[in-house]
C-alpha cells in the first residue's frame, strides 16, 4: 500500500457544490443565489437583531437595574434539620456538611437557616446564622460560634 492509493471510506465523504462553474453544472449564472439583492451580494449577512436600519428592539427598551457578581456575597445554606439528621457529631463545621454531603462547596462560607429542630446539644460553627437558627440552637442547649 503506497500513500497515493489512500482513500476515506466509501460513504465518508460528499462531493462539494461548485456553484457558479457555467450553465451547463446546473448551478451556473445566479450560483445557487437567486436574482440581484442584498442576500446576493458578496459579504451579505445581516448582524443579529438587525431590523432593516429601524431602531431595534434592545434599544427601544429601557434599562433598568444592575448585576453586583463581583462584589456579591453567596453563602452555602443549611437548614437544622440538615444539622439534624448528621449522626454522631457534637461539633458541625463547614468541613464535616462538605464530607456528609450536606452541600457541595462553600462559596463565600456557610449560613444556618431555621427550619427544622435540634433533638440535643450541638456546637454549630458557621460563618451566619438567622435569628431562629440561633433561638433554636440555644435553646437545645448547643453553641453557635461565627467563623470569620
Amino acid at each position: 500500500m503506497r500513500l497515493n492509493e489512500l482513500k476515506p471510506a466509501d460513504g465518508s465523504t460528499k462531493n462539494v457544490k461548485r456553484v457558479g462553474r457555467g450553465c451547463g453544472s446546473g448551478h451556473g449564472k445566479t450560483a445557487c443565489k437567486g436574482h440581484k439583492g442584498q442576500k446576493a451580494r458578496a459579504g451579505s449577512g445581516k448582524r443579529r437583531g438587525f431590523e432593516g436600519g429601524q431602531m431595534p428592539l434592545q434599544r427601544r427598551l429601557p434599562k433598568r437595574g444592575f448585576k453586583n457578581y463581583p462584589f456579591s456575597v453567596q453563602y452555602a445554606i443549611v437548614n437544622l434539620d440538615d444539622i439534624a439528621r448528621v449522626e454522631g457529631a457534637t461539633e458541625i463545621t463547614p468541613e464535616l456538611l462538605i464530607e456528609k454531603g450536606i452541600i457541595k462547596k462553600l462559596l463565600c462560607g456557610v449560613k444556618v437557616l431555621g427550619d427544622g429542630e435540634l433533638q440535643g446539644p450541638l456546637t454549630v460553627k458557621a460563618n451566619k446564622f438567622s435569628k431562629t437558627a440561633l433561638d433554636k440552637i440555644t435553646t437545645a442547649g448547643g453553641k453557635a460560634v461565627v467563623l470569620e
